[in-house]
């Protein structure tokens, strides 16, 4: 039966102990003595499963909410040298809804 990360890190750690007796492998040698973070990192590698979680952002253009920032920040340093509070405010407002639309369309 395939194992995902996502399932098996909210598994008991004698649920982990049990999956791992199942496994021929030497990452998994021990596992009686390891704990939690450790059996599970053992178990994904004797499984090959891959621990790193992608995030993407669905339903906006990302690369374009990335280059409106990088043109805001260019405008931030701007302002700042001006000494212009007014016009730092309203960009740092900008890039700070910019950053809050990216991270609600992160899945």
């Amino acid at each position: 039966m395939p194992h995902s990360f996502e399932e098996l890190r909210v598994k008991t750690i004698a649920q982990l102990r049990e999956i791992a007796a199942g496994i021929q492998h030497e990452a998994v040698q021990g596992y009686t003595q390891l704990n939690k973070d450790h059996l599970l990192l053992a178990i994904c590698k004797a499984l090959n499963i891959d621990m790193h979680v992608q995030h993407h952002a669905s339903g906006i253009n990302k690369s374009e909410l990335k280059a409106q920032l990088k043109i805001l920040k260019v405008q931030r340093d701007e302002a700042l040298s001006a000494h212009d509070h007014s016009r730092l405010k309203t960009v740092r407002r900008r890039m700070h809804a910019i950053k809050r639309q990216i991270k609600r369309a992160t899945v």
